[in-house]
This record gives C-alpha cells, sequence and structure tokens, in this order.
C-alpha cells in the first residue's frame, strides 16, 4: 500500500487522525484483503497506526528494493519469529506480488536455517562461556 506523507498529513488536518487512520485500515483491507493484526490494535491510538504505516511506507517503498523483496524479506523475519499473523499476512501479500511456490518455500527454509543458527549460537555460548569467551566474534574450533 502506498502512502504518501503530504496527502496523510494533509488529511489528518483536515479529517482528523481517527478518520484518517479508518480510511487507511480501509485501504489496506482493500488491498491486501486483510489488515495485519497489529494495525487492528493499532486502530484505538490512530496517531500510533499512522506513524507506524508512514515507517512502513517509507522503508517498504522508498527504499532501492523491489516491494516483492520486502515482503519475502518480511515473511523470513515473521517466520523466524514464529510469529503466525506475519507469516501468513507477508506470504499472501509475496504471492499477490508475483512470488512463487518455489520463492516463498527457499524464504522459509533460509529463515528456519537461520533461526536454528542462532539458537545453536546462543546456546554455544551459555553452555560454555567460560573456555570459549568469544562475544560476538566466536568461530567455532
Amino acid at each position: 500500500m502506498t502512502t504518501k506523507f503530504e496527502e496523510v498529513i494533509q488529511s489528518v488536518q483536515e479529517k482528523g487522525a481517527k478518520e484518517t487512520a479508518d480510511e487507511l485500515i480501509r485501504k489496506v483491507e482493500g488491498e491486501f484483503g486483510s489488515a495485519p493484526l497489529i494495525y487492528k490494535k493499532l486502530e484505538d491510538m490512530p496517531e500510533a497506526l499512522i506513524s507506524h504505516l508512514l515507517y512502513k511506507n517509507a522503508i517498504g517503498e522508498g527504499g532501492c528494493l523491489p516491494a516483492k523483496t520486502v515482503e519475502l524479506i518480511s515473511l523470513a523475519v515473521g517466520s523466524a519469529l514464529r510469529c503466525d499473523h506475519c507469516t501468513e499476512y507477508h506470504m499472501q501479500a509475496a504471492k499477490r506480488m508475483g512470488a512463487s511456490k518455489e520463492e516463498i518455500l527457499e524464504t522459509v527454509l533460509i529463515a528456519g536455517l537461520l533461526a536454528n543458527a542462532s539458537v545453536l549460537a546462543n546456546a554455544y555460548r551459555v553452555v560454555d562461556p567460560i573456555e570459549e569467551p568469544c562475544g560476538a566474534a566466536c568461530s567455532i574450533k
């Protein structure tokens, strides 16, 4: 969803934060079929929702990565963090942006690989911190 900063600010000035936030939620639902859970929870705090959406737009739409790549990264992070709602939402968004089943599977497999590596690296540091006081740059011998 593209949200132009100036248009949103003008809408807030003319209609208020609550009505602007409601319109943005409807826009997201119209474009994606549903709104993420965090958007629904932020509806009671329209300024926070508007700020979040503007920030998301600035990062996701204003950068050099293609929108499909941003959704695949979002899918990977949601998967690695074990957020079912995030994973489902970003999987559907990636599909709508043309991601193939193979790209989605590879994204989830990479997320799982990195999540597994993180668990192992953290556990290794806890299990043997005195023998291997390696800090952030640990190499296994």
